[in-house]
């Protein structure tokens, strides 16, 4: 008898519709073709000790399984229940009526019982818009995907719900989600505060304005200034998440398993802190089957990269690519993928292996030459792309020791929220555009216009900085942003004044 249930195989973001057919004949073999990777064949022994354990069992007799399509790979153990149910629905053990009706997917455990997967959400979302009726997965992964409204979506524990179910003898607890609800209990959810931080009053206006135009920053500063401390917080005045974005953060982080049971959907930007030991591999995404990185991890949030220097020279000098498209290309062989890349990057710094350089009050003792020879780790390139370059300086005992409460996070996320609403409207017409930083030459000419004495201060400032092209752009594009928060429809010489001087590494002599 030939039955076919359905699972789902992942290619990137995206989910694709995997049919397996289950065959049983007279004979004695077994077949398990379709391109299934180790993992996948050796779900033969665990489905024959659950169906075992549980009063069922592998009829002797010929099974043949295909999987197709045939030339894409299954990869993992998540399709044990998908095979587990066919063969019992193809040997009459149970009722195959209903079987074709469901997206099933779960690891079996020797004992019957269902393990999470990774990838649930995007194949929530594929089994939707395949017409499928609903999804039958473990009871960990249910919340995610009932995200997807319109599917019914029942999480089980064992393999014996799901016979019974599909037997008629029970009913499966069916999972809602209620995404309002999400939204009003985390949005705002957040165990930091700009309140938190004292002083640096210059470094929260500079914060303020990359979060209205999504801007890159580099923080360079002698250690305990409170770097961290501020990169941290950023996420807490950044616009929050709408439901596109929130989906789309929520599918990347699925197929890496690092999703919550118990909140399903991520609703607040993300914060990625890689060690500075990481690979490129791991940053951009990669592998023998393409999995995200950091970056496509920190997608619609921001990356933090502490200590830059000492990350690997070509660790970072792979990010140049992503930090312009806003996407990563990985390419095997046999296939592509993208994964986005849509990140705010902060990066911190020493200014000096010691520490001390251009501190006020300790002594900088790094031979000369070994300052300019720090600072060259970072590649020209790589800084043309940060439009924010701001020098931290400590804070004093004064300002420490001030017990007043400094401005909350929410109260600055106003003001940066009005600014992107402002630019919401000015790339309404754009796609992929959402934000002053992502202006390509086309939106400058038509966005960034600047009066003659602007021209003149800009002019100057090339000349006496040494600035690239890419950094004239960026002065304008942050420029831009600074109009947004005036609520200016021009950009003034005062917001042009202000856009040049946060390109700190840029300035001659700088670093002596």
């Amino acid at each position: 008898m030939l039955v076919k249930t359905f699972g789902s195989a992942l290619l990137g973001i995206h989910a694709t519709i995997v049919t397996v057919e289950v065959n049983v004949s007279n004979g004695v073999n077994f077949f398990l073709v379709g391109l299934p990777d180790s993992a996948v064949k050796e779900s033969h022994q665990r489905i024959a000790a659950a169906l075992k354990n549980i009063g069922y069992k592998i009829p002797t007799k010929e099974i043949t399984i295909n999987m197709a399509p045939a030339d894409i790979r299954k990869e993992g153990s998540s399709y044990d229940l998908t095979i587990a149910i066919g063969i019992l629905a193809a040997s009459e053990q149970i009722s195959a009526e209903k079987v074709s009706d469901y997206i099933l997917m779960g690891e079996l455990s020797l004992d019957g019982e269902l393990r999470p997967i990774k990838g649930v959400l995007p194949i929530a979302i594929e089994a939707k818009k395949q017409g499928f009726k609903g999804m039958i997965i473990p009871a960990e992964n249910a919340t995610e995907a009932a995200i997807v409204d319109g599917l019914e979506v029942y999480g089980v524990k064992d393999l014996e719900e799901v016979i019974r179910f599909f037997d008629g003898q029970g009913e499966l607890e069916r999972f809602t989600f209620d995404i309002a609800a999400r939204f009003a209990e985390g949005v705002n959810d957040y165990p930091v505060d700009f309140s938190d931080v004292k002083g640096q009053e210059n470094i929260k206006r500079a914060f303020e304005i990359a979060a209205a135009g999504g801007h890159n920053v580099i923080l360079i500063g002698p250690p305990g200034a409170g770097k961290t401390m501020l990169a941290k917080r950023l996420p807490t005045i950044l616009p929050p998440l709408n439901i596109e974005e929130a989906l789309e953060t929520t599918k990347i982080h699925s197929i890496v398993g690092r999703t919550s049971k118990e909140e399903g959907l991520i609703v607040q930007r993300p914060f990625r802190s890689p060690h500075h030991t990481i690979s490129d591999v791991a940053l951009v995404g990669g592998g023998g089957f393409p999995q995200p990185g950091e970056i496509s991890l920190a997608h619609n949030g921001v990356l933090f990269l502490d200590e830059l220097p000492e990350f690997k020279r070509t660790v970072l000098e792979v990010m140049r690519q992503p930090l312009e498209d806003r996407v990563v290309n990985i390419s095997r062989a046999k296939f592509s993928v993208d994964y986005p890349a849509s990140f705010m990057l902060v990066a911190s710094m020493n200014p000096c292996p010691c520490g001390y350089y251009n501190h006020p009050d300790k002594e900088c003792v790094c031979p000369p030459g070994l300052v300019q020879k720090y600072l060259n780790k970072i590649s020209g390139p790589l800084l043309d792309r940060i439009d924010l370059h701001i020098e931290v300086t400590p804070v004093s005992f004064d300002e420490l020791s001030d017990k007043r409460l400094t401005e909350s996070s929410v109260s600055i996320r106003e003001r940066v929220s009005i600014a992107r609403l402002k630019q919401e409207e000015r790339f309404r017409d754009s796609k992929d555009m959402h934000a002053n930083a992502h202006m390509g030459k086309q939106e400058l000419n038509a966005h960034c216009h600047i009066d003659k004495a602007g021209t003149e201060m800009l002019k100057v400032a090339m000349d006496r900085l040494g600035l690239s092209a890419r950094a004239y752009d960026r002065i304008l594009k942050v420029s831009r942003t600074i109009a947004d928060l005036d609520k200016s429809e021009n950009i003034q010489t005062q917001h042009l004044a202000e856009a040049i001087q946060y390109r700190s590494l840029d300035r001659e002599g700088w670093a002596g």
